[in-house]
This record gives structure tokens, C-alpha cells and sequence, in this order.
């Protein structure tokens, strides 16, 4: 027993890969490890925060590596390669928890806000693209859908750093949404995904 937990230490302080994530307005991921990674032990994660817990019973490594949700080789085809109600996951069948349906914890913002990504390995970006959820489209009772977006922006290509962020511009969006953010990485055709639940107030 000790030396499993041990090991969950272990992977959470030292990453077995070092990539990326949206982490403001946090991706599901990235925010279930910020915010329970140092006790993930503890009981009142279910009851808290009850879409982390389902995620940390469904593969413990969704939230350690937060930074590791990558495809190869997409060449572009983002949609034809991501089915409906796998977007979240990035299509990856270890973070499907990541497309339940629930009552995952959002970051509030307003209609213009401001997406941080942070590369731990410097990849650059050939662009990232920005969509968010409908008005209407309930992100507590609906897996997210290709049809369930609306296209907000794609951006130029960023040197290789640590931190990039951009800007979003949005109007007529209330209540619970959920920004959807495609990374390009430079290095090589390698396709990041995430999901982050906001609040438009």
C-alpha cells in the first residue's frame, strides 16, 4: 500500500511526459490536479467535486498527466479524426472520463477574457484554435459534440516558450459553457485538446 502510494507521489512531483494545458480557464484535467493533486487521498473529493473524483477512480493518470493529452500525426483533421462526445479526451481512451456529462467546477469570466497555455517542454505553435459551447447546449446532461460549437478564432504561430496566452472576444453567452481549445504544436504534427468550463456571467 505504501509504496503504491509512493509511486502516485512520485508520478504526480515528476511528470512522465512534459507537454501542455490550457490552465486558465483551467482544462478539466489540469484543474482536477491543481486542485486535488497534493491530496488526492482525501474523501471530500467526492463529495466536492464529484466529476474530478468519477475521473481519479476511472485512471488515476487523467489528472497526473494533465500535460499528456496528445495525438500524432492528425495532418489538420481534427473533426474526421475526433468523434462526437470524445473531444474532451482528445480521443484518448484513458481521459474518456474527461467527456462525462456533469457538474464540473468552471471558471468564471466575462465576455472578453484572456486563455493562458503553458508548455512545460517549449514546443511553439503552429496556431491554436478556439471554439465554445452553444447557448442552450448543456454541459451537465450532453457530451460534447462537433455541433454543439461555435468557431471564435484561430491564432498566428508562437516561438517556443513556456507561456502563451491569447485573446477571446465573445457576446450573447450566459450561465455554463465549455471553451474548447485545439493546440498545433510546432515540433512536429502533435495535436493537443481540452475542455475548459467557464461561466459567463
Amino acid at each position: 500500500m505504501l509504496s503504491a502510494v509512493v509511486a502516485g507521489a512520485l508520478t504526480w512531483s515528476v511528470p512522465a511526459q512534459a507537454h501542455g494545458s490550457v490552465v486558465d480557464p483551467a482544462s478539466r484535467a489540469y484543474r482536477c490536479w491543481s486542485v486535488w493533486g497534493s491530496h488526492f487521498q482525501d474523501p471530500a473529493m467526492q463529495t466536492e467535486d464529484p466529476m474530478c473524483w468519477q475521473a481519479w477512480q476511472a485512471n488515476t493518470n487523467t489528472m497526473w498527466n494533465w500535460m499528456s493529452a496528445l495525438r500524432n500525426g492528425l495532418a489538420g483533421q481534427f473533426q474526421a479524426q475526433t468523434p462526437d462526445g470524445k473531444l474532451c479526451s482528445n480521443n484518448i481512451a484513458e481521459n474518456d472520463s474527461l467527456n462525462r456529462a456533469g457538474a464540473w467546477k468552471a471558471t468564471d469570466v466575462g465576455s472578453n477574457f484572456s486563455v493562458h497555455v503553458h508548455d512545460q517542454a517549449s514546443h511553439g505553435a503552429d496556431y491554436f484554435k478556439a471554439y465554445v459551447s452553444k447557448q442552450g447546449y448543456d454541459p451537465e446532461t450532453q457530451t460534447l459534440g462537433w455541433g454543439n460549437l461555435d468557431y471564435l478564432t484561430q491564432t498566428g504561430r508562437y516561438a517556443p516558450a513556456t507561456d502563451y496566452t491569447f485573446d477571446l472576444s465573445t457576446s450573447g453567452y450566459t450561465g455554463h459553457h465549455v471553451l474548447f481549445v485545439i493546440w498545433q504544436a510546432s515540433h512536429m504534427d502533435q495535436t493537443y485538446m481540452w475542455c475548459s468550463d467557464v461561466n459567463f456571467g
